[in-house]
């Protein structure tokens, strides 16, 4: 039996074809929030760094909005949904390193961002948007941090550090020492 198609029938599997990869992405969460859920790859760290320096690494990747890990020997590889800078302007790209680290940090808005929205210093605590652990960079005024906003992950949303669900920075916490290598793309 010979199937036939009709010019209407293709153009419909040309729109879903098209439409695809959007609907893949789009992910529903309850109460009918719709959130871009990232596109994520995998990486190799050998594409972003010479050697193994005996530290972990880390590679946060503005464009699929997510941070990929290796341990020390580059054998346990983690990728995690990240929230990234809300404009290229605010993203510093480059290659930095974990110089502190802190559990319940509090969060001071740095002098533009006062004078841009008149934010002023925030404790600890739910209201926080440090979240539960902050990893600092050598870069002034740049970590990696949870958030106590779980809509923010996956999105353009930041100021320029780089946020992930607080469970997540814990963990990411406790695998990162300090000097850590980190790379921001």
């Amino acid at each position: 039996m010979t199937q036939t198609f009709s010019r209407r029938t293709a153009l419909g599997i040309a729109i879903g074809s098209l439409a695809a990869p959007t609907l893949l992405r789009a992910q529903t969460l309850p109460g009918g929030v719709t959130r871009n859920v990232a596109a994520f790859r995998t990486y190799d760290w050998q594409e972003h760094f010479d050697t193994l320096s005996g530290m972990p690494m880390l590679v946060a990747d503005t464009q699929a909005r997510a941070i990929h890990y290796w341990d020390a020997q580059g054998g346990d590889y983690r990728v995690y949904p990240t929230s990234v800078p809300k404009t290229d302007e605010l993203t510093k790209r480059g290659f930095t390193e974990i110089v502190r680290k802190k559990v319940g940090p509090d969060w001071t808005p740095t002098q533009s961002q006062k004078e841009r929205f008149g934010w002023e210093y925030i404790p600890p605590g739910p209201e926080s948007p440090m979240g539960t652990h902050a990893m600092y960079l050598s870069w002034p005024a740049y970590a990696v941090h949870g958030t106590h906003d779980t809509r923010k992950i996956g999105r353009p949303s930041s100021d320029g550090c780089i946020g992930l669900y607080n469970e997540k920075i814990a963990e990411l916490f406790e695998l990162c020492p300090l000097g850590t290598k980190v790379r921001i793309l």
